[in-house]
């Protein structure tokens, strides 16, 4: 899923350059690395890109090696119940007994040999049948950002298959993001984990969850995929259904429902990388804090992110004095400054800016 605009690294992340296409962290972009994180999984044919109409030509260029029909634009966001549906129905006209793994495009997975694993793990379960499988993180914060999952009893590994590495549990509830004391207990209490967005099932179970409590989208999975094989038939009837189709979360519409929740433990570092301040956690800090993608110096400034975004050969220097805890962004075209603690508001300021006249090539 790589359809999202990364609203909150603005002015770096843009509507024609959203979050998962930037290289904020290194030499490849967020969505080459989700790429090259499966790759040793799943052959190139069978990854599926499910991102915007206006991003398929960039995602493109990023991904050479993926056929050009595995990289479908939405006509407008949806969701993340409608991108689901679509690639459901994407898989189930390539084989009506695939499994399927549904993974967004701009996390950070330092370790992705212990990811692997773990997906391998969760195609094994899920290929038995019946089981939605999504995979939890165990807490290392009281995050007040992520939404969480409350696990019951490990269960018993499936019989008959080859030996499993990963714990799965019965996800018992999902829970709305926290505020910090709540945050807190259940990082204590062992009983929860972060909800990492990331699915594995098999394209019957997903089309039978999705019958059961979301009649509609099962309905729209039928006709797309009957349509799914004939990539300018496929685009005609997304142009022409989805300006209608319900707005709603996979978790929403279905996660929260249905009963077959199966939780693998994702034990392995990740990070949804959700706003600036998360820079701070991947990148190395002076001694006073202050994390640094630029032509930095200071007097006196404490626990800063500083990023100029600029070629290198266009770069000046940052100088700063006396500043705390903020975050000072520079592009060619805008320069962002904020206090670290109000960096989810970035995507109010988009949203201010996408609305002005004067700003609106900005947003």
């Amino acid at each position: 899923m790589a359809g999202g605009r990364g609203e909150r690294f603005w002015p770096v992340s843009r509507e024609a350059t959203p979050k998962q296409l930037l290289q904020l962290l290194g030499g490849h972009s967020f969505l080459q690395e989700a790429v090259a994180r499966v790759a040793p999984l799943v052959r190139a044919q069978n990854i599926f890109v499910i991102t915007n109409a206006s991003q398929v030509a960039a995602v493109r260029r990023q991904l050479p090696k993926l056929p050009k029909e595995n990289i479908i634009g939405e006509p407008l966001g949806r969701d993340t119940c409608a991108a689901v549906t679509l690639g459901a129905a994407l898989v189930g006209a390539r084989s009506t007994t695939a499994v399927m793994a549904v993974l967004p495009a701009d996390h950070v997975v330092p370790e992705p040999k212990k990811f692997q694993q773990t997906l391998q793990d969760a195609f094994t379960v899920a290929a038995q049948g019946q089981a939605l499988v999504t995979i939890g993180i165990p807490p290392t914060e009281p995050a007040t950002g992520y939404g969480y999952i409350r696990i019951g009893n490990p269960l018993p590994a499936p019989a008959g298959v080859r030996k499993i590495k990963t714990t799965f549990y019965k996800a018992e509830q999902f829970v709305e993001k926290p505020n910090l004391d709540r945050a807190r207990e259940y990082a204590n209490s062992g009983q929860y984990r972060w909800n990492a967005g990331m699915f594995v099932w098999s394209f019957v179970t997903i089309t039978n969850g999705l019958e059961k409590h979301q009649p509609e989208m099962f309905a729209a999975c039928q006709r797309w995929f009957k349509v799914a094989a004939q990539p300018a038939k496929l685009a005609r009837v997304l142009s022409r259904e989805y300006p209608e189709i319900k707005k709603i979360s996979i978790d929403y519409a279905l996660m929260e429902h249905a009963q077959n929740v199966v939780c693998a433990e994702g034990a392995f570092a990740w990070d949804d990388l959700g706003a600036w301040p998360a820079l701070a956690r991947h990148l190395k800090s002076d001694a006073e804090g202050n994390v640094a993608v630029a032509d930095f110096i200071h007097v006196d400034a404490a626990r800063n992110i500083i990023y100029d975004a600029r070629r290198r050969e266009r770069r000046t220097p940052i100088a700063v004095v006396g500043l705390r805890d903020a975050i000072l962004v520079q592009t060619d075209d805008a320069v962002l400054l904020a206090h670290k603690s109000q960096a989810q508001r970035v995507k109010e300021l988009v949203k201010k800016i996408s609305a002005d006249k004067r700003l609106k090539h900005l947003a």
